[in-house]
């Protein structure tokens, strides 16, 4: 119930006050126009260049939309309460209408196109962003990578595997990623996470996601005889690899929980936010492990 009230005041408040918003294209492909929304503080300077917060929505690469509320209203958060840029981007919806979904029907070949093509648009998001750092006033080197659900699978495998994914990953040499924000995602193969890549992060995840493994576990749990069957590496792995390298990281565990903790922790967004200026702004290390019972 607290939970609940905090979450309520959130949006209330946030209803109260409005954010200066630009859209722009930063893709076409298709008939895919790709956009993001740009939401910049009420009192910012022309002088200012500030840090993002660049956020990629859930939905099973089905469903969803930048402008989803629980998105909107993370990034409208980010710049009023904590003086970012917050944008919310668009990307390929490539399980929509189809037959299978990104289930365990979903072949493994499909499953890995559209985590390829998830991480692309997200970076081409990114290379737009950073291209236009003058006009969008943004610090390029302070640009934290951020996703829930399906968005987390998508961000943290172009933060973690952009060599894999991405064919001509060196045009984007100029993108750098400061940090990480993931509600209940997981990558394809935490070994691509290295001292070379490895940036703060912030984890969410239930111990009993039932779709996103969160430790290393077959995606959806499908069985291995499923066309669906492939392994994915979770917060847990991650957060493992980070605590080897001594890179800070937030890991919120919330024990039996289910895709449930894939939501927005508006509840908690202060302290995300004091993690990263700590760790991003002010070079901490901080290893932060958490571990909650669900209520």
């Amino acid at each position: 119930m607290k939970i609940l009230i905090k979450v309520f005041i959130f949006f209330f408040v946030l209803s109260l006050s409005a954010q200066n918003k630009a859209t722009y294209t930063y893709a076409i492909k298709g008939n895919d126009t790709l956009k993001l929304d740009v939401y910049t503080p009420e009192n910012i300077k022309k002088s200012d260049t500030l840090p993002v917060l660049l956020w990629m929505h859930g939905g099973g690469f089905a469903v969803g939309h930048r402008d989803y509320i629980d998105d909107e209203n993370l990034v409208r958060y980010a710049a009023k309460e904590q003086n970012y840029i917050g944008i919310s981007i668009s990307y390929r919806l490539l399980r929509k209408g189809t037959s299978t979904g990104f289930g365990c029907n979903c072949t493994k070949d499909e499953k890995l196109e559209t985590f390829k093509q998830a991480a692309i648009d997200y970076m081409d998001a990114a290379k737009y962003v950073v291209e236009h750092a003058n006009e969008l006033q943004i610090d390029t080197t302070k640009i934290i990578a951020g996703g829930s659900s399906a968005g987390a699978e998508g961000i943290l495998n172009a933060v973690f595997m952009r060599e894999y994914f991405v064919d001509n990953a060196e045009a984007y040499s100029e993108v750098k990623f400061a940090g990480v924000f993931s509600c209940a995602g997981a990558m394809v193969d935490a070994s691509y996470l290295t001292t070379d890549n490895a940036v703060p992060a912030v984890l969410y995840h239930g111990t009993k996601d039932q779709l996103v493994p969160f430790g290393n576990a077959p995606h959806h749990y499908c069985d291995s005889t499923k066309d669906g069957y492939i392994m994915l590496d979770g917060s847990k792995i991650i957060a493992n690899k980070l605590d080897e390298f001594e890179t800070s990281y937030y890991f919120n565990i919330v024990k039996d929980a289910r895709h449930e903790i894939s939501r927005i922790p508006y509840e908690e967004l202060d302290i995300v936010f004091n993690f990263f200026e700590r760790t991003m702004l002010n070079d901490e290390v901080i290893q932060t492990k958490i571990i909650k019972t669900k209520e």
